[in-house]
């Protein structure tokens, strides 16, 4: 191994363990009241240290979305590549990979949910935005080509794959948001899989060709 990829490879050690430390210390605190001093400490650095590789907490923050953005692409692609011999089958197969991004890591997936319905994006360098758009554009496409071989095979009713991908995206990432915001008040009681079980259910009624 050379030097230079001996660089490469601390540099990323050491990013990762900036990571590590931010998602505990958001875990903890919050992300508003998180401070890149917060996570320096955390991760035994000097608060220097971390704008080497961050340049400020919103981008922090928004990279840990990217593992899971890229979970969710291989989920997906799992499902795309089963044959296709019952749309029901098909569906539940759905279902259980997008629920199974959320208990991957539902934090990140909470605090990407958040992030992309605020103002956060336009904090973000160039290159961490078009990374992720380009992994969010991916996991989109792979959901979409899933309803258009349905459509294609007559199993699904003839609607934009595009439009009803994001249709489904909506409805879970809406039910995510709305039941964490209800353990705020009762934290004793968990519906999100029983709500989107349900929520699920009378999407494919709609969706299937009856």
């Amino acid at each position: 191994m050379g030097i230079r990829e001996r660089k490469e490879r601390e540099r990323e050690r050491r990013r990762q363990q900036i990571m590590v430390a931010a998602k505990r210390v958001f875990t903890e605190k919050g992300f508003g009241k998180a401070t890149m001093e917060d996570i320096a400490k955390e991760a035994e650095l000097s608060p220097g240290t971390l704008y080497l590789y961050f340049k400020n907490k919103d981008e922090l923050y928004a990279s840990l979305s990217l593992r899971i953005l890229q979970y969710l692409t291989i989920r997906l692609e799992h499902v795309n590549a089963e044959p296709l011999e019952d749309a029901h089958d098909r569906l539940t197969a759905l279902k259980e990979a997008m629920f199974d991004v959320y208990e991957f890591d539902p934090l990140i997936l909470i605090n990407m949910f958040h992030m992309q319905s605020s103002e956060t994006l336009k904090n973000l360098s160039p290159q961490l935005l078009k990374e992720i758009q380009t992994l969010s554009r991916n996991s989109l496409q792979v959901m979409a080509g899933i309803f258009e071989e349905g459509i294609q095979r007559k199993m699904f009713v003839d609607k934009h794959p595009t439009a009803v991908a994001d249709i489904l995206w909506s409805l879970f990432s809406g039910i995510v948001l709305w039941e964490t915001s209800k353990k705020i008040i009762n934290d004793e009681k968990n519906f999100l899989k029983e709500t989107f079980d349900t929520a699920f259910d009378i999407f494919s009624h709609g969706i299937l060709r009856h």
